[in-house]
């Protein structure tokens, strides 16, 4: 057993888009599915996010399943150019757990053009917030546009920042082909239509 015998998730986007934020509201609904669920966050210098999930999952994931990867330099390479960081961490999990199902790997934060090696990611997710700016789908960057899934997180501050959902929605149309999803994770609105997308491209249930 290795890595290739684990469905993966990558999550990536641009710093403060919501990245961990969603990871903590996707992952409950994961477990009580039955799942057994490994954590990875990467960030350029600290474990601040692995930190973080451990803290949100005590007592529902083993700390030995959620783990952080320091990269260094730009957080893209370590998802992208050179996975092996994060590839080794997923064998470490197997190691542990044989029976392990899924591993969420989250990206430190980065530009719109990071994207996930497929070694590391069978189902890409990027999500990126409307406080960027609502022209933020119709720049085109290779996550908004690669994605398997995107998230346009934290529509509870539109009003607030000037940002139409509706304009949102209309270029991320126009600019991809796989769905979009809504997303608030202070309310939760949203999350399940997440959690439907990754049940049935990756898990097939």
């Amino acid at each position: 057993m290795n890595y290739r015998n684990v469905a993966k998730v990558g999550i990536g986007g641009p710093v403060g888009s919501g990245k961990t934020s969603l990871i903590k509201e996707i992952t409950p609904s994961l477990l009580e599915d039955e799942l057994d669920v490994g954590l990875i966050a990467n960030d350029i210098l600290t474990q601040e996010d692995a930190k973080a999930l451990k803290a949100a999952f005590a007592g529902d994931i083993p700390d030995e399943l959620v783990q952080g990867v320091e990269t260094g330099a730009c957080p893209h390479t370590g998802i992208r150019e050179d996975p092996s960081m994060n590839l080794e961490k997923i064998n470490e999990f197997v190691d542990t757990e044989p029976d392990l199902d899924l591993v969420i790997v989250e990206s430190g934060g980065d530009n719109l053009a990071a994207t996930f090696n497929p070694e590391l990611a069978d189902y890409f997710i990027y999500i990126i917030s409307v406080a960027e700016g609502d022209d933020i789908p119709r720049k085109r960057g290779p996550g908004v546009v690669d994605a398997d899934l995107l998230i346009i997180n934290k529509t509870e501050l539109a009003p607030y920042v000037d940002a139409d959902l509706e304009v949102m929605e209309r270029d991320a149309r126009e600019v991809r082909d796989g769905p979009t999803v809504f997303t608030d994770c202070k309310t939760g609105e949203g999350i399940e239509a997440v959690v439907e997308h990754i049940r049935e491209q990756v898990l097939f249930a």
